[in-house]
């Protein structure tokens, strides 16, 4: 029988009910295509459709971002990743990007860009960058109004 997948967190560890990692074309239409793959994880996972909702919105962004401003990995593709683990839906996504500035900035009606890390903020219960190796765009959301 297999072992449950665990994730480590202080305090200590919680079984990753699931999980899934795609690479996909570093280019305009990924996020069409990561929406996609993304519901139906969800779905099937059973997550409150307004976690889908939100989920979809987050990782839309996060992927233009990447695609608009960062650097496709070495073989032509942005990393993309979600977990379920405990009460929380983990979002990832991966390009070979370094350096640039990565905060929300404040923007109006008539902004025809500059809006994915301030939506991203508003929609994600936490969100954070990770710069070490490319960069990594990671968020979270809550699956219940309890966690």
């Amino acid at each position: 029988m297999p072992r449950p997948l665990l994730h480590a967190w202080v305090g200590g560890v919680v079984p990753v009910r699931a999980r899934d990692s795609i690479s996909l074309p570093f280019a305009s239409s990924t996020p069409s295509i990561a929406r996609t793959k993304l519901a139906g994880f969800l779905t099937i996972n059973r997550a409150p459709t307004t976690v889908i909702d939100d989920a979809l919105i987050v990782i839309s962004e996060m992927i233009a971002n990447a695609v608009s401003h960062g650097v496709p990995t070495s073989d032509g593709t942005v990393e993309i990743s979600w977990s379920i683990n405990g009460d929380l839906l983990e979002l990832s996504v991966h390009d070979a990007g370094e350096g640039g500035s990565l905060e929300p900035i404040d923007f109006d009606e008539d902004s025809l860009s500059g809006r994915g890390l301030s939506i991203i903020n508003r929609v994600a219960d936490r969100w954070w960058v990770d710069m070490s190796k490319g960069t990594r765009v990671n968020a979270e959301l809550a699956l219940s109004s309890d966690a």
